[in-house]
């Protein structure tokens, strides 16, 4: 009788160690957020994103987010063209173990800086080659008790060129997705223009103001629906830049360096490293770090020859 109730003891402590490990795998989970790849076919730049979706595989997170600017660029350039660069970032991204999710760039909307007579006729102008070929523009999602976001912040100004600003018919639509989420549930939002940055200030001094390009116009309006919600993390792109700004310890805005570096461009020791972030989720913390995946640019590559041949020549 006494070894029966022991076995069962032991059974029970068993289960209940496998239940403890299963809750933890069932909260635990990374992703990686890419943003600006800026793809084309110069510069060796598919060679360099190639590594990086290696680099990727082999972590093996859940899922990729995009930060936009997938590729360059559509808007300045000839349908021929954008329809090249659109195809080769399709076909090039299929390499992803694991499911992506896209957000939308400036340089993905097709034309709008081109102001050629007709343009504006193509069936694929402006935002809708984004939505016809890779997705929608603003969309939710939910993975292993978190929600994410993907939102569109870029609209076209009455100067004929973008600027951050995002619609009353999306800030609509979020309102509509919030009211299904429950007010605990810890939230990610992805946008390509950022919602706040200190670049600007870094780079040109602490009283200069953004630019409405650099940042999205109506951000605040934006974040005040999100005043009674866990929102835990805002991911950014834009700005080839690497920031972390921690909002009273409750709320991360992380601008997200660049997979293209300087536009596939870097010199020594420029910055950012090409690269990404990867995040580890456990519950509603996370952690982050920004992945140098080894790539060197062809400008880099020249510099450090012509280094190497000054020294054995200096020998």
């Amino acid at each position: 009788m006494k070894k029966a109730i022991l076995f069962s003891l032991a059974i029970l402590l068993v289960l209940s160690g496998c239940t403890k490990k299963q809750k933890e795998a069932a909260d635990e989970f990374t992703f990686a957020f890419l943003t600006d790849i800026h793809l084309q076919p110069e510069l060796n730049a598919v060679e360099g994103f190639r590594k990086a979706i290696d680099t990727i595989n082999q972590l093996a997170p859940d899922f990729v987010l995009t930060g936009g600017d997938l590729v360059m660029d559509a808007l300045d350039q000839t349908y021929g063209r954008v329809d090249s660069l659109y195809k080769l970032y399709i076909q090039v991204s299929k390499e992803f173990n694991m499911p992506v999710y896209n957000a939308m760039g400036n340089h993905e909307i097709y034309g709008w800086h081109r102001h050629e007579e007709g343009i504006a006729d193509n069936p694929e102008y402006g935002k809708k080659m984004f939505e016809n070929r890779i997705g929608k523009r603003y969309y939710s999602f939910d993975h292993k008790g978190w929600h994410f976001i993907v939102m569109d912040g870029i609209e076209l100004g009455e100067d004929g060129y973008y600027y951050g600003h995002v619609d009353n018919d999306q800030i609509g639509w979020l309102k509509g997705d919030l009211e299904k989420v429950d007010k605990k549930t810890p939230i990610a939002v992805i946008t390509h223009i950022p919602f706040i940055t200190v670049q600007t200030q870094l780079t040109k001094g602490t009283l200069e103001p953004n630019p409405k390009g650099l940042v999205i116009t109506n951000g605040r309006d934006v974040l005040l629906n999100f005043l009674d919600y866990n929102l835990k993390l805002v991911l950014q792109g834009h700005l080839h830049f690497l920031e972390d700004i921690n909002v009273q310890n409750e709320v991360h805005f992380i601008t997200g360096g660049a997979i293209c570096g300087r536009w596939w461009n870097n010199k020594i020791n420029s910055w950012p490293q090409e690269g990404f972030l990867l995040v580890r989720v456990k519950g509603e913390e996370f952690e982050w770090e920004y992945v140098d995946y080894g790539w060197v640019t062809e400008t880099e590559r020249k510099m450090e020859a012509a280094s190497s041949a000054a020294g054995v020549e200096g020998d």
